[in-house]
């Protein structure tokens, strides 16, 4: 149910993922903006219109969106908009809202040199359906203004933008100054730990990401704002960031000393890792519990606790007692 927090309007939206609801804001700015737009479903689309009414508004009020990331439940309505909406975001938004076949191929050759190495090709053509099903929810809009780190967003004077990657390459904030009202995104949830998921390498890049130390680093990145209040992408509101930033971290760290207790053992590729902590998601979930399995070997690895070499393409992973 739509409601008003602090003067910024909290819409509820359904999505057809495992995550359930997203939640999108209405800030009465300069300009009225909406944070979000949910996933390109008609239920959704319906459940926008109803929410803003409820909150005394209509779609025809709207008068820019301000992207936190570019994942499908964030932004696929924006198709449902007038052509001449303006669409704000980070610059890494671009290349999967208007996505080009050169990028689509990019991020075929990507997974099909991961699952390579991951010791998965096998589930390649699995993996890619379900990535591509994904797509069907997505918008094919281009971002009108781009912001980045420390900017003030047009229309939302007292605002500053936050970088914050790790679930997503483009993920933003958007800290309002005057009062510590944080509008975070997926990046940090009251309920749940967000997958830091895996993305190509950014333009100019030949390396992924390493998603798992890019999360944390933002966590401690924002552990260092006065935030009084998270109004989050998923689940409710919450102010008690300085003890959900160190609880996060500590689980976090906790199931990648269980993975290196496994590699002190056997050596393992990604694969093997990921059926052993996912016995029984790793099927239905491979992109998520792949990412998640990944980016606990790369904090290992930056930290030094395990070795990686490579047999047939396939890496594989050891620790050894210190």
């Amino acid at each position: 149910m739509a409601q008003w927090i602090n003067d910024i309007g909290r819409l509820v939206i359904p999505t057809p993922f495992p995550v359930g609801d997203v939640n999108l804001y209405v800030i009465k700015g300069e300009k009225l903006t909406l944070i979000d737009a949910g996933p390109k479903t008609e239920e959704a689309w319906e459940a926008l219109q109803s929410e803003l009414n409820e909150l005394g508004l209509t779609l025809s009020d709207i008068e820019q969106v301000i992207l936190t990331h570019h994942h499908p439940d964030h932004v696929g309505l924006l198709d449902y908009f007038p052509a001449d909406m303006q669409i704000i975001g980070h610059p890494l938004n671009e290349r999967w809202l208007n996505r080009t076949e050169a990028f689509l191929q990019q991020n075929n050759d990507f997974y099909q040199h991961v699952l390579t190495e991951f010791g998965l090709i096998q589930y390649y053509d699995k993996v890619m359906t379900r990535l591509h099903t994904e797509l069907a929810y997505f918008c094919d809009r281009s971002l009108a203004q781009e912001i980045c780190e420390g900017d003030e967003p047009p229309g939302l004077k007292g605002w500053r933008v936050i970088e914050t990657p790790g679930h997503a390459q483009s993920h933003i904030g958007l800290l309002r100054e005057s009062d510590g009202i944080y509008i975070g995104g997926d990046h940090l949830l009251a309920h749940i730990s967000p997958n830091p998921l895996m993305e190509p390498p950014l333009p100019g890049q030949s390396e992924r990401p390493k998603s798992l130390l890019q999360y944390n680093e933002s966590l401690d990145k924002l552990s260092r704002y006065p935030l009084a209040l998270v109004l989050p992408g998923h689940g409710e509101v919450f102010t008690n960031v300085n003890e959900i930033i160190p609880q996060r971290k500590k689980a976090q760290h906790e199931r990648a000393m269980k993975v290196k207790k496994w590699l002190m053992e056997e050596s393992m590729t990604v694969f093997d890792i990921c059926k052993r902590l996912f016995p029984k998601a790793y099927k239905m979930q491979l992109p998520l519990t792949v990412s998640e399995t990944i980016g606990q070997l790369d904090y290992l690895l930056a930290m030094g606790e395990v070795n990686e070499y490579k047999k047939d393409g396939v890496s594989f992973y050891s620790s050894q007692m210190r």
